[in-house]
């Protein structure tokens, strides 16, 4: 699959669509697919093995179907990338959410699009955030604060460290980072062949921090229950190889504050998880926040007339 993305080839509207329903129900999931993960698994190893798997057999597949082998600065900038993605941003986070309550965590995270404006204003040429794309983003904020604050009886009796917190914001600042960097270096034709690179580089940089922190001498398969065993595998299929690659994919068609609203989105979908699957009450404090958050996500990626319209 080879998207054309030429001024005279225009990405379909249709796959660009799809990617970003992906990107925002898919990654909602896996905040609680991480959660049972870490019950029984390290968390950097969990994260190391979970995207050296998911990128091996993506990135085999994809070269047996004749996709081009990679230049060396291909592999130069997935390393950076990889290990921006990967290792500073779902690592910290994976292993945050141990001692950090997951509403803390989805507040602290959502801080990204800030961090995605930022850097692509910081970069060399980089542009200034406008107006609007500000205003956006201090919506969904509100939106998220009020719905992670209308949560906070959930929080009672949970851990929370100041190590844990300072993990998440140095992954939100990391995985930006990396998607502005990816979005502006080079990288294969294939956005699907990049994202495999992506997560080979950013597993084996998972895998030496777990070596470092002692984590393959703890791990035992006795340990591990089947509900991490199955969260894990739906973190590699969903989270990785389909979650993964449409992000990818947005980020080589689409802006990065356009991209970065998925962070307002994925807490709105780990609510309704927790209300279809755990029993959560839906309150009208939750129903309004949505709503908030899906302004501010509307101000962000619609264009200015049809911003203007509505």
């Amino acid at each position: 699959m080879k998207p054309e993305t030429s001024p005279d080839h225009p990405p379909s509207r249709t796959l660009v669509l799809v990617a970003f329903a992906i990107v925002y129900v898919v990654w909602g999931s896996t905040y609680l697919a991480i959660r049972v993960g870490v019950e029984t698994l390290p968390p950097f190893l969990m994260a190391g093995v979970r995207f050296l798997i998911a990128g091996g057999l993506l990135y085999a597949g994809l070269r047996f179907r004749g996709v081009a082998a990679p230049k060396p600065i291909h592999w130069r900038n997935s390393a950076i990338v990889g290990t921006l993605l990967l290792l500073g941003g779902n690592g910290l986070v994976v292993w945050a959410e141990q001692t950090v309550a997951s509403g803390i965590a989805a507040l602290v995270i959502c801080l990204s699009p800030v961090w995605f404006a930022l850097f692509d204003w910081w970069r060399p040429g980089g542009r200034r955030p406008v107006a609007a794309t500000w205003l956006g983003i201090f919506i969904g904020f509100c939106g998220v604060a009020l719905l992670v604050g209308g949560r906070r009886g959930n929080f009672a009796g949970s851990s929370v460290t100041v190590s844990g917190l300072v993990a998440l914001i140095i992954a939100c600042a990391s995985w930006a980072a990396g998607s502005v960097f990816s979005k502006y270096n080079a990288k294969p034709e294939s956005p699907f062949i990049g994202a495999a690179m992506q997560m080979l580089c950013g597993g084996v940089s998972l895998c030496l921090v777990a070596s470092t922190q002692g984590e393959f001498a703890r791990f035992h398969w006795s340990q591990v229950s089947t509900a991490s065993l199955f969260a894990f595998c739906y973190l590699i299929v969903f989270g990785s190889w389909i979650g993964f690659s449409a992000y990818i994919y947005l980020l080589k068609v689409s802006s990065p504050a356009k991209v970065s609203t998925y962070a307002y989105v994925n807490p709105v979908i780990a609510v309704l998880l927790g209300w279809q699957m755990l029993g959560e009450p839906v309150t009208s404090r939750v129903l309004w926040a949505s709503l908030i958050i899906i302004a501010g996500v509307a101000i962000i990626t619609l264009p200015k007339p049809a911003r203007a319209k509505a």
